[in-house]
């Protein structure tokens, strides 16, 4: 399985250096600029719906907690909470949250934080 993943990302890979090369070259043509346009505006609004999930879900534990997710997570990446599984679920979800905004910033090239 994890080998037929990585075939398969390398084949991607592949050919989006082959898309690359056409845009370099001036031949890529519309429909293509277009398409890849709608790709990547989809998937930013897919990611900024999952942040949106991913807020309502921290600031219940904010709320639970009365603390921020960011004071929290500097505490549990110091050591300074216990291993509750809230904890462990909030610091998940923080990293969530850390990766969509990273996945959001290449989608876009913007910082949406």
């Amino acid at each position: 399985m994890v080998i037929e993943q990585v075939g398969l990302l390398q084949s991607m890979a592949h050919r989006l250096t082959r898309l690359a090369h056409l845009y370099e070259q001036g031949q890529a043509s519309p429909l293509m600029a277009r398409t890849i346009d709608k790709i990547l505006a989809y998937e930013a609004d897919l990611a900024r719906t999952q942040i949106a999930q991913l807020q309502t879900d921290l600031a219940e534990f904010e709320e639970q907690y009365t603390l921020s997710s960011v004071e929290f997570y500097q505490q549990y990446q110091a050591g300074q909470t216990d291993d509750r599984m809230d904890f462990v679920e909030w610091a998940s979800l923080v990293q969530m949250m850390q990766n969509l905004h990273a996945r959001l910033a290449l989608l876009t090239d913007e910082d949406e934080m």
